[in-house]
């Protein structure tokens, strides 16, 4: 299963934190964003996403595994 997790607005959208989403098939980066989309019509949120703690490209064809965290990051303020 992939974890999920959620932060500021993002989180606030999906009225969750976290979620574990299971898949039968190899699943790309993009293709678990864009199924993410269509389940809570993100519509013009702004947010980064980090897999494994580190940042990616959305459009990334990264392949997911099984045991990967993916975060949706709002974007930061420097200081």
């Amino acid at each position: 299963m992939i974890e999920v997790k959620y932060f500021g607005a993002v989180a606030e959208k999906t009225k969750c934190e976290f979620e574990k989403l299971s898949f039968s098939e190899e699943l790309s980066l993009q293709k678990l964003l864009q199924n993410l989309e269509e389940k809570y019509q993100f519509e013009s949120l702004t947010f980064s996403v980090a897999v494994n703690q580190k940042i990616v490209s959305k459009a990334s064809s990264y392949t997911l595994q099984t045991t990967d965290v993916v975060a949706l990051l709002p974007p930061f303020a420097g200081g």
